[in-house]
């Protein structure tokens, strides 16, 4: 692999992380335009509802396929590849005629998304090392909570501008321009990939794997907005014995001495284990955060989208506040995944001792949420640095899509678990938060108990 500058790398690392933030908006921002949608295409709830969740679905379920693809085709190709399959389906969304082309056009937005962000991962673990790939991965994560916050943002305020009458569709044509520009640079900035034999994809493994995590992320996206019907219980339970078809399969690729689609050594490996485990309680709470929090500070106080915002920005802030402190610190680095985790603890325990004193809105609510974010940018930066440093670069692909699927289902997990608990309880905001901050507050210990058992296998 190509050592590169450090002018080199900071070009390559702004070309990922831009990649990176377009694929975060994009799960966000529909969630603004769903009422838009609705009324321009004339289309039901349930239909408005694909168009949110079929990009989710593809993302989550292509991610780790995606990451194979790096191995076999090389990264820089495959982002490139991924980024122009996004780009096209986003002029797709823009220029949708009907509702059935946009929920079309969002699923294939969401594959192409699901092949250019393990690339990124894979590019920083491949060019980066040391204290430049902590700063790197800060930066990375910022890209991660950043994009979901714009996301909401940005979806709000291109619909309110209504550019040229057109609603809704400017936030997905501006991905174009931007999109088209990402692929120039891309293919001038970003090393080739090394010439060499290339694996074939285990196609077995790829069906098996799309079906189990199929079978979890619908009905975790859909089974609770609909009361969680028969069908979504039956999928949860077809889900396990998909993963032991999965894994059986993967079994014989192996012992045939062909590539299986997850490297055995990655979930043979306990620091590998351990760092999944914290890092998907931690996302899990996260994500759910910002489910939950939208529907105390609207629904509950009747507040606006825009004071929702400030709250999640001020989240998002305190997050990176960790991508340039960390890099620095010469001493208890190793410990940290443990101190991030740790620190999310008491900041959800803090907003939930405010909540119960009487607290309900305001710059104090601000604040302590900003020592929660503080311990996830933490947590998120040091969790996913260790877990990709457990393993030789060789396993890079691997240890990229593993990490990006585990957060994502432990996210749809977290928010269909807080967000149903929060509706049970919505007659009291207050106490409905309450309950769902003492889950975090549990999450986010567990995620230090496993962080440790990380910090004590490396």
């Amino acid at each position: 692999m190509r050592v590169l500058n450090t002018r080199n790398r900071g070009a390559v690392l702004t070309v990922l992380l831009t990649g990176q933030f377009m694929a975060n908006i994009d799960t966000a921002v529909a969630n603004i335009a769903g009422p838009s949608i609705g009324t321009d295409l004339q289309a039901s709830p349930g239909a408005v509802g694909l168009v949110v969740s079929g990009y989710v679905v593809a993302f989550a379920v292509l991610l780790i396929t995606g990451a194979r693809l790096g191995t076999s085709l090389g990264y820089r190709r495959t982002f490139l590849l991924g980024l122009t399959v996004f780009t096209a389906a986003s002029l797709a969304c823009g220029l949708a005629p009907g509702i059935a082309t946009l929920v079309g056009a969002r699923f294939v937005q969401g594959a192409g998304a699901a092949l250019m962000v393990p690339q990124v991962l894979s590019g920083i673990q491949l060019h980066f090392h040391g204290r430049d790939r902590l700063k790197a991965l800060g930066y990375f994560s910022i890209a991660l909570s950043g994009g979901a916050v714009a996301g909401q943002l940005l979806g709000g305020v291109l619909i309110a501008a209504n550019l040229f009458g057109t609603g809704w569709r400017p936030i997905f044509l501006v991905n174009v321009p931007i999109g088209i520009g990402l692929a120039v640079a891309g293919r001038r900035l970003l090393p080739p990939d090394p010439p060499g034999r290339r694996d074939r994809l285990d196609l077995s493994g790829v069906l098996a794997l799309c079906t189990t995590v199929l079978l979890v992320i619908v009905p975790l996206l859909l089974g609770a907005e609909r009361g969680w019907p028969t069908w979504s219980w039956l999928c949860l339970l077809l889900s396990l014995p998909a993963l032991a078809l999965f894994e059986y399969g993967e079994r014989r690729t192996a012992a045939r001495g062909g590539r299986p689609l997850i490297a055995r050594e990655v979930l043979a490996s306990r620091s590998v284990r351990a760092g999944l485990l914290a890092h998907g309680c931690t996302s899990g709470s996260y994500f759910a955060l910002l489910f939950v929090l939208a529907l105390y500070l609207q629904g509950g106080l009747h507040k606006g989208p825009a004071y929702s915002g400030f709250a999640m920005v001020v989240w998002v802030a305190a997050f990176g506040l960790a991508g340039p402190v960390l890099p620095r610190l010469r001493r208890g680095v190793q410990w940290m995944p443990v101190v991030g985790c740790v620190v999310l603890a008491v900041g959800y325990l803090c907003v939930l001792l405010y909540l119960v004193l009487g607290g309900r809105s305001g710059l104090l609510l601000f604040v302590l949420l900003g020592v929660g974010g503080t311990g996830l940018g933490i947590s998120a930066n040091t969790l996913i640095g260790a877990v990709t440093s457990s393993l030789s670069p060789a396993y890079a692909a691997d240890l990229s899509g593993v990490v990006a699927t585990n957060a994502q289902l432990s996210g749809a997990l977290g928010v269909a678990v807080a967000g149903s608990t929060y509706t049970a309880l919505a007659d009291d905001p207050g106490r409905a938060l309450s309950v769902v901050l003492a889950g975090f507050v549990v999450l986010a210990l567990v995620g230090a108990a496993a962080a440790q058992r990380l910090v004590r296998y490396r």
